[in-house]
């Protein structure tokens, strides 16, 4: 082994080994939150091509977010294999459609839509159906779910069976306004995103020669977040593979949060039916968060077996990894609720402001939550506090206008030879857009336009650290473009400011610390959550956000939307079992006794965690395939009892007791009235008339007046 095949291995664990020496044939990596996956897979592409098992051009890694293809990039320049190809699903799809769409159908290729939106609107326009900017934006949901799931407008009737009526139309007028948007395309002579896949699945499933020149170019696929692959990109997969089974896959059920788009984790947890020679690693050693952090997202999926429901209900869920924490231990994750969201905001504003006081990066510190529409309060109270922020899925980094300018001047730059380290170029270019290396006092439009260019100065000083004692080093040339191929993958640099995101769109980052706020019932999980496979989901998505945070862990919750409102909310239901009694806060932050509030919302099975849907499951607190948890002859001793009461009586036995609630009985056990009192189904008539020979029966001795 030589001296870059070491360098490649060294730091990695026993797993991570594993895996970056496995290099041939198929293989299956479950990595948990904070493993180091994105590691151990670059390491395996660096080392399989330094050891010569592969060539760097006929890798292909794909992955599911143009910044985790441009930073797999980044890493495998940094281990000397800058040849790979790491793309998006749609990246590498489209360019293999420009590339061949003459050859196979002749022509210019389309141009592709940025939104749907437009075109749903015309669509709807021409059936004269009445829509609203809502309605428009969830039937261009369903219309991109169908797709990826690799259904027509005709087919979608009965694809869709089961799902909820998008925009509250029926199956049959969304299949007509499917129909209305793929002929409004064809008029314009337009694609959109999920066209781009299906093309090339079309060009490759009916063009043999073609099929076989993409797979002479690519031998070796990894496949990044395999638990997100929806129907369609499977699809493109197995044409890319063709009879052949060299493919890493990488993935997490516990993290499955996209099954609204059409992901499904099936072709994870079915891998090894598919390929049952193939090795299996578990990646659990957590390297991101304190032991503190990883026991409460351990305890949090362990409070309930994950069941089948997410894309295809027959898949057998395995139990979740388990998480061991390898870092120093740090502070218990904070619980808190407070009297309205106002209140909140401004008492999670004055936390952020103690740990920047305390040495904590802006940058480092996120404040997370379910909806896009909870951020208003929180950006107020930043902004309120002097504490700058920065909104996940606002304006892009590159396309401001500091940035813009700046790029354009460090490319005039480069032009010229210049001495000094290139972040010494970078500062001195800058300093003629105004760039100072002390920050201005204040916030607003200065403040930010400085951390822009500061988040320049920053990643050429990390860049050039990185490539220090290296052969071909940095230069301002260099530094260019690693900027334009940042900007076209919208692989931003860090600014300093606090994020402020949604769940969904933090999946992949991490930060030291994390706020996830107005975790209340009907927000966490959502309240349009129906059954079981949505409570599993709105499980995982929490899941993710608790492993975002390395340190630092605060859970908080309002029990109003205003101040003076009626406290009608409650904490999560997935909060019930593991989190301790908590501090409540009035409306200015002071802490007052508060007891735990019982978990709200549809009650799950006592004994698996399902949830409970008939009445007669809700009353015993058990699903009916799962073991009773009473004295089997205790139980046939009350039906006895029934039977000869409802005879004397002359009724039916079921207007007695039902047999849902002789299993409630049987399985409380009450020894006391009170006690008693408290099971489903015992109205007062009923506890007064029945209830002295029913606690007879169940030994309780003579029961109290």
């Amino acid at each position: 082994m030589n001296t870059v095949e070491e360098r490649i291995l060294a730091g990695l664990d026993d797993e991570q080994r594993r895996v970056a020496t496995t290099l041939n044939g198929p293989l299956c990596v479950l990595a948990g939150a904070g493993t180091g996956k994105t590691r151990a897979i670059t390491h395996r592409i660096a080392y399989g091509v330094h050891t010569g098992a592969y060539q760097a051009n006929q890798v292909l890694a794909v992955t599911f977010t143009s910044r985790a293809a441009a930073e797999m990039r980044a890493r495998l320049r940094d281990l000397d294999a800058p040849g790979v190809q790491a793309r998006t699903f749609h990246a590498a799809a489209l360019r293999q459609l420009q590339y061949f769409w003459p050859q196979a159908i002749g022509g210019e290729l389309p141009a592709i839509i940025d939104y749907k939106a437009q075109m749903v609107a015309e669509a709807a326009r021409r059936l004269r159906l009445t829509t609203d900017r809502a309605s428009i934006r969830d039937l261009a949901a369903e219309i991109e779910w169908a797709k990826v799931s690799m259904h027509t407008p005709e087919s979608y009737v009965d694809a869709a069976a089961g799902r909820d009526d998008a925009a509250g139309f029926d199956k049959t007028t969304v299949s007509r306004i499917f129909q209305s948007y793929e002929d409004v395309k064809t008029d314009r002579h337009m694609i959109d995103f999920e066209d781009v896949l299906l093309l090339t699945v079309g060009i490759l499933d009916t063009e043999p020669q073609i099929a076989a020149q993409i797979r002479k170019q690519y031998r070796h696929f990894v496949v990044d977040e395999y638990q997100d692959v929806s129907p369609l990109q499977q699809r493109l997969l197995d044409l890319w593979l063709g009879d052949r089974d060299d493919l890493c896959v990488v993935g997490d059920a516990s993290q499955t949060i996209y099954s609204f788009t059409g992901a499904t984790p099936a072709h994870l947890l079915e891998f090894g039916k598919r390929y049952p020679e193939a090795p299996l690693v578990k990646l659990i050693r957590d390297y991101r968060s304190t032991p503190q952090v990883v026991d409460l997202a351990n305890r949090l999926l362990g409070t309930r077996r994950i069941e089948p429901g997410v894309g295809d209900r027959n898949v057998a869920w395995p139990d979740p990894l388990e998480l061991v924490a390898q870092r120093e231990a740090g502070p218990e994750p904070r619980f808190a609720e407070f009297a309205d969201d106002e209140a909140e905001a401004a008492n999670l504003a004055k936390s952020i402001q103690k740990l920047i006081d305390d040495g904590v990066q802006p940058a480092e510190i996120a404040v997370l939550y379910r909806t896009n529409g909870q951020s208003e309060t929180y950006e107020q109270a930043l902004a309120a506090a002097g504490v700058g922020y920065q909104l996940r899925g606002g304006e892009r980094f590159f396309q401001r206008r500091e940035v813009r300018d700046a790029i354009l001047q460090l490319r005039a730059a480069a032009r010229v030879d210049a001495e000094g380290s290139v972040t010494q170029q970078v500062k001195d270019v800058l300093a003629s857009l105004g760039y100072s290396e002390t920050a201005p006092s204040g916030s607003g439009a200065v403040r930010e336009r400085w951390e822009s260019l500061q988040a320049l100065v920053s990643l050429a000083a990390e860049i050039e650290k990185k490539r220090s004692g290296r052969e071909e080093g940095l230069s301002l040339t260099g530094f260019v473009a690693e900027l334009d191929e940042r900007a076209a993958a919208q692989h931003a640099p860090t600014v300093q400011g606090v994020t402020l995101a949604s769940l969904h769109s933090a999946k992949g980052l991490e930060w030291d610390a994390v706020f996830l706020a107005g975790m209340s019932d009907g927000l966490m999980p959502i309240s349009f959550a129906e059954d079981q496979a949505d409570y599993d989901e709105e499980r995982r998505l929490l899941y993710v956000g608790i492993t975002r945070a390395r340190r630092h862990l605060s859970i908080s919750w309002s029990l109003s939307r205003t101040p003076g409102g009626r406290a009608s909310r409650r904490p999560s239901r997935f909060l019930d079992r593991v989190r301790p009694a908590v501090s409540t806060h009035d409306g200015a932050g002071t802490p007052r006794a508060a007891k735990r509030r019982r978990m709200a919302g549809p009650p799950t099975c006592r004994v698996c965690g399902t949830l409970l849907s008939s009445p007669a499951e809700r009353k015993v607190g058990r699903c009916g395939d799962c073991p009773p948890g009473y004295d089997e002859a205790v139980f046939e001793r009350l039906r006895e009892w029934r039977l000869e009461t409802a005879q004397k009586a002359s009724v039916p036995a079921f207007v007695v007791f039902t047999d849902a609630t002789l299993m409630a009985i049987a399985e409380e056990n009450p020894k006391d009235a009170t006690a008693l009192s408290k099971v489903p189904g015992l109205g007062r008539t009923k506890l007064e008339r029945y209830g002295p020979d029913v606690l007879d029966i169940l030994g309780a001795g003579e029961p109290p007046a």
